[in-house]
């Protein structure tokens, strides 16, 4: 089939159409709008390979596309994958599903996008499943005699061979597929990202803490909650509701119940007061009895789920009835925004519930089409609703695809493995998404101090207690190391809302996976070395063929520019870090590091790792108990790092609304110069001398720690 009508759709972005794609996809639901021109700000280069070497054929049930790989580059992407970061070798059979514990590709938001570290990214906009084989099949006439070994005698033999070409399954009706240039891969990353619109701007108080109570609570109880973490002197911005708010749940009404929150209004706007901002819980299935349903029947799908309806969002006239509800029920009273659970579906846990592949919808898409899109769906629906009140939300969906970057919705999941979930972080950076590793439950209090420190350093700091009740003082002996990080997370709001404000203009993950700042060469020394230090016999609890894998550095990222966070776990008191070239402080301890190699630490319980890059300047306020409300000035304190010059950006506005987009707001570079004599002098530039937010500004210079 034709491989040489590829149409440049945007800078550095080339489309191919392939036989004859039916329906909406992800990025016609989006209909995103590219942001040109911060792409044409990127280098113009083009793919390590000629579009003419990519090959199409029809296998009649299917499309085969194959693209071509070179015997050393790493593949990274196809959305969130938990369960490791170098997708090269591995089948991906990307599909919408809940907890996977299998490296089978399926998750809960399976973007068809893998990025390679020689700066490009290839995309498939599909709404059905597609099966991407990275590098994991060998063609007959292109194996290699010297890739042949004998296993019995030849300690290089390999369960997979070294493969020269990616091929995907594609729908028989085609697709489109996009090719995105670098020339690095943060490059590609960011193309991508502003193509799908940018990355989101969360509201200031979408950076806060967040606690989620139990679900059967009353208001009373809420209340009292919320008041405990003000005595405790822990910060808390928002509190969720779990499905008990819910007239009915499983499946849901939408609506409150009247014994548990009789005076629905009054209780959001006593939250409010007190500086917390209210987020509910909700799933897609729709209960006989919500004032919904009679309604929605005609517009949903052939198939209930726990007895509720399954909406058919692709149709204006279900959008409508959904938002005009939520508007009058929620967002009137001021809900600040929404936990999307469950629009992702079970077949991998010991329940099996969701509407199957051949359900029908009245719009004409089937079970597979909505089940891949039912997640973007919800999130665009709920985005649309609050920015229609000029209101930015931020908030938990479970369910995800191609074009999310520009929602404001963190990934998470009912699994719970600890270093599974730091993962996930490091993952989500390829693919346009943020994930949250929540914490719950721990064993212990060494367990429960290393979940909320990783979750400090994460997209959305948030304690999830609707289960067993748990508080971030539930285990007193370390209620003081957990208070001082929720603390830490306030005093780095500038700098975190900075780095989101570079998400949204430049297409840049506030947090970022290690090949983001590395070059492959650096990436592949620091791998051998630890592959020379791995045992190399017969892992026989892994299987036939499992022998110790190369280490990926999926256990450690960056946070903005300057930060880089190296979490541990249960159990751990060492662990080895890589660090970028150049020379790093213990951002608490003040010890300095030579990078460019692997270091390793010894770390009390009291403290995670983190490590900030020499000449970083870090914009901080006060550890205040909730984010200011509008009109509220705080100090701000310039913390630079080193003995070096540098600087760095702090970005403001409202925190609150979408002014910022008529350009009601402000980016302000901060710069250090060392003088002759030694000393260093900083200075503040932008559109005014200061952010309204702020009411002084001091500086620190040449510090080795907080």
């Amino acid at each position: 089939m034709q491989t040489s009508n590829w149409q440049q759709t945007a800078p550095g972005v080339w489309r191919l159409t392939i036989g004859n794609p039916q329906g909406i996809t992800p990025l016609s639901l989006m209909g995103v709008l590219p942001k040109d021109e911060a792409l044409q700000q990127l280098p113009q280069v083009n793919p390590p390979f000629t579009r003419e070497s990519i090959e199409i054929k029809d296998l009649g049930d299917y499309l085969l596309l194959s693209i071509p790989l070179n015997r050393t580059e790493k593949l990274y992407g196809t959305g969130l994958q938990l369960l490791r970061m170098n997708q090269r070798g591995r089948n991906r059979y990307l599909r919408v599903n809940s907890d996977p514990k299998q490296d089978t590709g399926e998750t809960h938001a399976p973007v068809p996008f893998y990025i390679s570290d020689l700066g490009y990214g290839v995309l498939v906009d599909t709404s059905r499943i597609v099966t991407m084989y990275c590098g994991s099949t060998m063609r007959q006439e292109e194996t290699l005699s010297e890739d042949i070994r004998d296993r019995n005698t030849n300690k290089g033999w390999k369960a997979t061979l070294v493969a020269s070409r990616v091929e995907i399954k594609l729908p028989r009706e085609g697709a489109h597929v996009y090719l995105f240039g670098g020339p690095t891969l943060s490059d590609v990353v960011a193309r991508y990202n502003l193509f799908c619109g940018g990355g989101t701007l969360p509201p200031k108080w979408g950076l806060g803490f967040w606690h989620r109570v139990p679900t059967l609570y009353t208001d009373e109880q809420v209340l009292e909650e919320a008041e405990q973490f003000r005595q405790h002197d822990m910060p808390c911005d928002v509190i969720g509701l779990e499905p008990g708010w819910h007239s009915h749940s499983y499946p849901v009404t939408y609506e409150w119940e009247k014994s548990r929150f009789p005076e629905p209004e009054q209780f959001v706007k006593e939250l409010d007061r007190k500086g917390f901002r209210v987020n509910l819980w909700e799933h897609p299935f729709v209960s006989p009895k919500s004032e919904l349903y009679e309604d929605l029947k005609p517009l949903s799908g052939s198939h209930s789920v726990w007895g509720g309806l399954a909406p058919d969002y692709s149709l204006p006239e279900a959008v409508s009835l959904y938002k005009k509800q939520h508007e009058e029920e929620h967002v009137n009273i001021g809900v600040a925004g929404y936990k999307l659970d469950e629009c992702d579906g079970s077949d991998l846990t010991n329940n099996s519930w969701m509407f199957p592949g051949h359900a029908q919808f009245p719009s004409g898409l089937d079970g597979e089409q909505m089940r891949q899109m039912y997640g973007l769906m919800f999130q665009k629906m709920t985005t649309e609703l609050y920015r229609s009140k000029n209101r930015r939300t931020y908030g938990l969906v479970r369910a995800s695809n191609t074009a999310a970057s520009s929602m404001p919705y963190v990934l998470y999941s009912d699994l719970y493995d600890h270093k599974q979930f730091i993962r996930g972080v490091c993952n989500a950076s390829f693919s346009g998404l943020l994930w949250t590793p929540e914490v719950r439950r721990a064993r212990n209090a060494e367990d429960w101090v290393r979940r909320m420190q990783t979750v400090i350093f994460s997209p959305l700091a948030m304690l999830n207690a609707w289960g067993d009740g748990t508080k971030p003082w539930s285990f007193p002996e370390v209620e003081d190391t957990v208070r001082h990080y929720i603390k830490l997370r306030m005093r780095l709001l500038p700098y975190l809302y900075t780095a989101f404000a570079a998400y949204r203009e430049k297409g840049i993950p506030p947090f970022r996976a290690m090949p983001f700042v590395m070059s492959p060469a650096e990436i592949a020394e620091a791998e051998a070395i630890q592959a020379e230090a791995a045992e190399q016999t017969l892992n026989t609890t892994d299987g036939a063929y499992g022998k110790k894998k190369v280490r990926e550095w999926d256990d450690q990222y960056m946070v903005g520019d300057a930060l880089l966070v190296a979490p541990l776990v249960e159990g751990e008191t060492e662990r080895e870090v890589l660090l970028p070239s150049g020379v790093w402080y213990g951002l608490e301890t003040g010890e300095r590091y030579e990078g460019g190699c692997i270091i390793r630490i010894q770390c009390g319980l009291e403290r995670i790792p983190v490590f900030v890059k020499n000449g970083s300047i870090i914009p901080m306020m006060p550890a205040l108990s909730h984010v200011p409300p509008l009109g509220t000035q705080v100090p701000l304190e310039l913390i630079h790092f080193g003995d070096a010059a540098g600087e760095g950006n702090l970005y403001d506005d409202d925190g609150e609304s979408f002014d910022y987009e008529a350009g009601v707001c402000g980016l302000w570079k901060a710069t250090v110069i060392q003088h002759t004599d030694g000393s260093y002098e900083g200075q503040l530039t932008g559109p005014t001398e200061k952010p309204q937010a702020y009411s002084t500004v001091t500086w620190r210079f040449a510090q080795i720690r907080l």
